[in-house]
């Protein structure tokens, strides 16, 4: 029942915060804490906004992100980049795909 409660509250709040978002014109995955990607070709992936590295490996890379898990196939893959904020993975992508 309170796990009910706090889910309808958490998601008024996210509804609340994408309404203002859209109002003045701002950035959602800024506000809602939402996850951007680009992805530059099949060489290259940048991520924003994640919350870590799950499992990794030279032809599966899964990443934690506020909307699920984030997974990258591909083969030779290496972080070029890995901060708190940012990830950016090279190699060669073959497949991205979202797992809640």
């Amino acid at each position: 029942m309170a796990n009910k409660i706090i889910r309808r509250l958490t998601e008024k709040k996210d509804h609340f915060k994408y309404s203002f978002a859209h109002i003045l014109e701002l950035p959602k995955e800024v506000l809602l804490d939402l996850p951007s990607l680009t992805l530059i070709g099949t060489m290259q992936v940048h991520l924003e906004t994640h919350k870590g590295i799950v499992e990794f490996t030279a032809e599966r890379v899964r990443i934690n992100t506020q909307e699920g898990i984030l997974e990258i196939n591909g083969k030779g893959l290496f972080l070029r980049i890995i901060t708190h904020q940012e990830i950016v993975i090279d190699g060669e992508i073959s497949a991205l795909s979202y797992h809640k």
